[in-house]
Parts: structure tokens; sequence; C-alpha cells
């Protein structure tokens, strides 16, 4: 979980192993009639937690990626509760009221609305999605309410002016860029192909390999798109394969990784694949994948060496004890990064040093944060809302069914 911004460099023992305490996960959240999850049982006076409303994609899409995060959501919300949170002079629980927004941006732009207006929420969080994110960032900034995205992509901070109540906690894909490109050099591939996804990711995506391709004097011989999630990737990626290309970046989210990895391999490409941190996923290294991605190489932050036994920094051991968490619960962890944990810290953070629930006071704290969180290390400014430092970017190679940092 995220360290107060006020002073990272002080952490308890407590603070690191919150995300391993025992007890119940969602406060008083279940499944409605309809599967839309609700809130019930004994709780606390709303004037005495920290609410918050998260949009999540459990359908759809999305669902590869948003339940992840709504696991991520589960532990840390737990280990917040032990103790509450002390915010001014009384310590609060906090309760989450989760939505599916099935992947709709219509349907995640609704859930914000009422979120903060029936619900009176102190924040928002979710949209893994670009999207989805999209559609609740005109509600956050309409409404004056914080929200954290939990999605990739530049654009959705910016510009600044027009994001004021509007945060995330992926890397800057100018940041994933230049890293690829790198290593794409280190590897002596200077003439290579971008496959992108469908979408606002893979739009994203492509203005910033052009630019960091352009800048490292690396050619980008073709750059072609996927179709929708759920379409055939065949015609596209054999054209691609007929080209014999040295090497091919997927540019894209699970579960079109892996399905347009697996596709590659069959329409007869043999070469490295690159991928963006969007693409580490459960779903890219399932029993159907894994052999189309063995070998391919990643930049994802540094959450994915979060288990490691030797690494003893304080951050390294709180990913350590999510990663035991996570295994305990789900029996297994394939590696993503926990963005939905870290922005839920950050959110109690925030509300802890202005020692208020107030919208804006929350949002004037959230932009001086300070943290080294589950995903990685953070830096957030009045002039930064994308928090994610560019060191915290590490390279990653499938081997054996599983990502092992190279770099």
């Amino acid at each position: 979980m995220a360290t107060p911004g006020r002073n990272p460099s002080t952490l308890t023992r407590r603070g690191l192993l919150a995300a391993t305490a025992g007890g119940l996960l969602l406060s008083g959240c279940g499944q409605g009639e309809q599967g839309q999850p609700r809130t019930g049982g004994s709780r606390a006076p709303a004037e005495q937690e920290i609410v918050v409303g998260a949009s999540l994609e459990l359908s759809g899409r999305g669902a590869a990626l948003g339940t992840l995060q709504e696991r991520a959501l589960r532990i840390t919300l737990e280990g917040l509760n032990v103790d509450g949170v002390q915010v001014g002079n009384m310590r609060r629980k906090v309760r989450l009221l989760l939505r599916d927004n099935a992947s709709d941006p219509r349907t995640a732009a609704q859930q914000a609305r009422e979120l903060a207006e029936q619900e009176n929420v102190h924040a928002l969080l979710g949209g893994t999605l670009a999207e989805t994110s999209m559609g609740i960032i005109a509600q956050a900034q309409e409404i004056r309410i914080p929200f954290i995205s939990l999605a990739y992509g530049d654009g959705l901070v910016l510009p600044l002016a027009k994001r004021t109540f509007v945060y995330k906690v992926t890397p800057d894909t100018q940041d994933i860029a230049q890293r690829l490109v790198r290593l794409l050099v280190e590897r002596k591939h200077r003439r290579v192909v971008l496959v992108a996804g469908y979408g606002l990711h893979g739009d994203s995506g492509v203005k910033a390999m052009k630019q960091a391709a352009k800048k490292a004097g690396v050619e980008l011989v073709t750059v072609a798109r996927l179709p929708r999630t759920g379409g055939d990737f065949r015609p596209v990626l054999r054209e691609i394969a007929d080209g014999e290309p040295k090497a091919v970046v997927l540019w894209s989210h699970a579960p079109d990784t892996g399905e347009a990895a697996r596709s590659l391999r069959i329409v007869g490409y043999r070469g490295p694949l690159y991928l963006d941190p969007a693409a580490v996923n459960d779903d890219t290294l399932d029993a159907r994948n894994a052999s189309f991605v063995e070998g391919a190489y990643a930049v994802h932050p540094m959450s994915l060496g979060g288990s490691t036994l030797t690494n003893t920094t304080t951050g390294a051991l709180a990913r350590r004890d999510f990663t035991f968490r996570y295994i305990q619960l789900y029996g297994g962890f394939n590696g993503f990064a926990p963005y939905a944990s870290d922005a839920l810290t950050l959110i109690t953070d925030a509300a802890r040093t202005s020692g208020t629930v107030d919208h804006g006071r929350i949002k004037a704290y959230l932009r001086t944060q300070v943290s080294e969180g589950m995903a990685g290390a953070y830096a957030f400014s009045p002039n930064r809302h994308s928090g994610m430092e560019r060191d915290s970017l590490g390279v990653y190679q499938v081997s054996q069914g599983a990502w092992t940092r190279i770099s």
C-alpha cells in the first residue's frame, strides 16, 4: 500500500502489513438480485467513515483488468480497516461502494454521478479502460469530486486545466514508449512493426511510440491496428507475418494481447514480441496463450518483482506481503500492477493528512502525495496528476510461464 505522502520515509510495521490482515473484505458489500453490488449489514454512520466509490470492469471486454483490481481493493480495504484511518480527531473506517460498469463508458458515467450525488462518496476510483475512465472524468469534473483513474493514457489527466479533479496511477505513456524503444535499441532492433489495440489505449500507444521511435532513430516500418475485442485478428496479423518483421511491439490490453500473440504465432511469425504494461495479466499467461508468449518482453512497474524473498526495502516487503496474501486468497499470482490498491491508499492518505473528507481538501492533498505503493513509486504535484515515477518501470521476460525481471 502507498505510504503517507507527508513522510514517506517512515512506515509502521502495521502499515506495511495492512494488505495481509485477516477479516472481512468488502465492508458490507454483496451482490443484489440483478448482480449489482449493494451495501448492507451493520456499519457506522457515513459521517464516521471514509466512503469511496469504485466503478470497475467486472464484466465485458475489460473484465480481465477490472477483476484483478477488485481483488487488490479487497486486500487493501481489509488492511485499512484493521484500525481505521485517523482523520482529524476521529478514526474512521473505510467503506467501499463497488459497481460493475460492464466495460461501458455510459454506464461508468452514470455510476459516477449516482455514487457522488446519491451515495455522497468522498472520492471515486476505477476505470481500467481509458473509455470508461473518460466517462467518469466528465462527471467528476462537473461534480467536483476527486477521481483516480486506473487506466492507461496521458490524455486522461491532460489538459490539466480541464482535469483539476482527476489523477491517475498508471505510468505515463511516453515513459513506457521510451523504455520500450530503448529496449529495442539494446536488442539491435531498429526496424520494427507496431501492432496497437482498438480504442483509446491503442491510440495513445501509437502516438507515443512514433515520438519515441523517431527520437531514438528506430523505424516503425508498419503500424497496424487490431479490430475490436472479439474480432478476428488473423487477417491483420497474417499480413504482418508475411512481411517477415524482425520484431513486433504489441500495444494492447488483455485479453487482446494473448489473442494477438497466439494469432501471430499461428500465422507464422517467429520473432521477438515486446509488450506494454497493460498486457501483463493472468489472461496473457493462461494455458491458451502461455506457449505463444514464452520469451516475450514487457515493460512494467516494479510490482511484478514483489514476491522476491531477498529484497528487504520497505516497499518491497509490502509488495511481497501483498503477493503472499493474494496467493492465499486467489491461488496464484501471475503478475499485475495493483493500481486500485494504491488509489485507495492515496485517497485515505489524503484524508488523513488533510484532516478532513472534504472533496476540495482531498483533491488538494492528492496533488502533493509522494509515496511508495504496491505498483510503484509516486510523486504527484500541482502540475503533474499522473504520479507514477519513470524509475518504477522495469523490463521483464516470460520465462517458463512466469514474468522474470531482466533489467
